[in-house]
């Protein structure tokens, strides 16, 4: 039934309704259900009958949609969960048919059962022979690209402004010609200098950008920096071995230095010819038939809302299993947006080992927060809570059905190359952009974006596929929304609807547009994690 199927009118003038009728309870212990529609105080809910008859709680106060009501008494400081977990605890007594949100519920430590392992089970992988294709660019160290980009890359703040004039010399008229040829982008940031060399920002930024520049959506880049800069081209190129293969002496990639080159004016002109040198050669890489293995997904969520658990996340969760199952990769990230559900993960990792480094990232965003006085829980976002959700443990569980139901083969840090082939976690903060950064940066060529509340996210060169959690927000964004979550509700089987998201993955892999992409979003949306350490 359509969450727009019961009108506001209609519920208050009924006598009673069933609790399927106006919401959803997902787990048969939660303490809470969650409502498909506004329902209005004085509403008369049936729940379940008992031996006695039927058992109705009274709303008390409107309850909008992808809210919580409360079907029974709670007591203060009782725990409440909802997926059949704890997503916080009753800061006041609750009575049956209240609103339960900010007002009445809040967060508290309690134990996890981390159990490293014990929910592995046997996945059902598909022969290599009998898996699905996609249309890809297959690079000369074997990885294989969604997109052919070239990358004007810069090494410091200062050399920002030449990177992007660079880029955007080049139009879409002026790259006609070469037609296998997805675009020129500057790869620009707000750092790269004032820092300590070798300190954390230093080698955070030096492997978000080296990770950029070997990534197989990039078929060719330049470097541009200032010149004074910490970050110094030739120690990035040293430390990331950025040199292309030139007969039997490898080369340092094409790379400017304002200083050098005698001001900004002259720079630009230098990095026109070099890109000019430099199209011909990315033209000449073609898309060939690639099995699915060679996807690795970019798992992320923004502008949620209390049904994203419930449609959205699961669904991109079904999608990441399969393209497992078809030997490809899946990685999920934003450690501050799994607090409170780390251990559903940790039950999944495929050695002590793999869960200890997750549990030792949770420790650490610990720590990070209290240094900055900040409290995890400030997560949820206000929009976040106007969707819904309450506590960052029930963001959090929501979050994690990204991942799917596959083993955790590894755990990576920000940026760290994902060599592993399965489900896999990344560290990065709970920040969108800050946090498909360091994914894309890692080896992910394709991005799936969930939102309840509407985003218009695209990250180039990794196209960026957006899935609406509800029918209402697909509506309202139609040109930034590819696939409409919302039919769930409404009683498309989820499977059908995932089967129509796989189709929509191969085929963006293969070249056709996302919706951000055919509006040109991308470019400014990348964002290195800065730790904040500037002298």
């Amino acid at each position: 039934m359509s969450p727009d199927a019961i009108s506001f009118v209609d519920v208050a003038q009924r006598r009673a309704v069933r609790l399927g009728e106006v919401a959803l309870r997902l787990h048969p212990e939660d303490d809470v259900a969650i409502m498909k529609t506004h329902v209005p105080p004085g509403t008369r809910v049936q729940l379940d009958s008992k031996d006695n008859g039927p058992v109705h709680v009274v709303v008390h106060r409107l309850v909008p949609s992808g809210h919580k009501l409360a079907l029974h008494d709670v007591p203060q400081g009782a725990p409440i969960r909802r997926y059949g977990q704890v997503i916080g605890f009753a800061s006041q007594p609750i009575p049956a048919g209240e609103h339960v949100h900010s007002h009445n519920l809040g967060v508290q430590d309690f134990a996890r059962d981390y159990a490293f392992g014990v929910d592995v089970k046997p996945f059902a992988y598909v022969p290599p022979e009998q898996r699905r294709i996609f249309q890809g660019y297959k690079r000369a160290d074997g990885r294989v690209g969604t997109r052919n980009y070239i990358a004007v890359i810069a090494s410091v703040n200062c050399s920002s402004h030449a990177s992007r004039e660079i880029a955007h010399a080049f139009s879409p008229e002026r790259l006609a010609p070469y037609p296998n040829v997805d675009g020129v982008i500057a790869l620009t940031h707000l750092s790269g200098c004032a820092n300590r060399i070798n300190g954390a920002d230093y080698v955070l930024l030096q492997r978000t950008l080296a990770g950029m520049a070997q990534h197989p959506n990039i078929g060719a880049y330049i470097i541009v920096g200032l010149g004074c800069e910490t970050n110094q081209i030739a120690d990035m190129i040293q430390n990331y071995n950025l040199h292309t293969p030139a007969g039997e002496a490898p080369q340092a990639p094409p790379h400017l230095v304002i200083q050098g080159e005698g001001g900004l004016r002259k720079t630009i002109a230098a990095g026109i010819a070099a890109i000019e040198a430099l199209l011909p050669v990315v033209n000449e890489m073609h898309r060939t038939p690639q099995p699915l293995s060679e996807l690795m997904l970019a798992l992320q969520c923004g502008g949620s809302d209390g049904w994203s658990g419930v449609t959205a996340n699961p669904l991109l969760g079904m999608v990441a299993d399969e393209v497992v199952r078809q030997g490809g990769t899946a990685v999920l990230a934003e450690t501050p947006e799994i607090y409170g559900a780390e251990h559903l993960l940790t039950r999944r990792a495929i050695s002590p080992e793999v869960g200890q480094k997750l549990l030792a990232q949770v420790r650490w965003w610990e720590a990070h927060a209290r240094s900055h006085g900040m409290e995890i829980d400030n997560n949820p976002s206000p929009g976040n809570k106007a969707g819904g959700l309450t506590t960052i443990y029930e963001k959090s569980l929501g979050a994690v059905a990204k991942g799917g139901t596959s083993p955790l083969m590894g755990v990576y840090d920000y940026a760290e190359q994902v060599t592993s082939t399965g489900f896999a976690f990344m560290d990065s903060p709970g920040y969108d952009p800050v946090s498909v950064t360091g994914q894309v940066a890692g080896g992910c060529n394709l991005v799936l974006f969930t939102t309840g509340r509407g985003s218009v996210f695209g990250f180039k060169p990794a196209p960026s596929i957006k899935l609406s959690t509800n029918s209402a927000t697909y509506k309202q964004m139609i040109d930034d929304m590819d696939v409409n979550a919302g039919q769930i509700l409404e009683g498309v089987p989820m499977q059908a609807v995932a089967a129509e998201l796989l189709d929509l993955v191969v085929a963006v892999a293969s070249g056709q547009p996302s919706k951000s992409e055919a509006q040109g979003v991308g470019e400014a949306e990348f964002n290195p994690w800065n730790l904040g350490g500037t002298l």
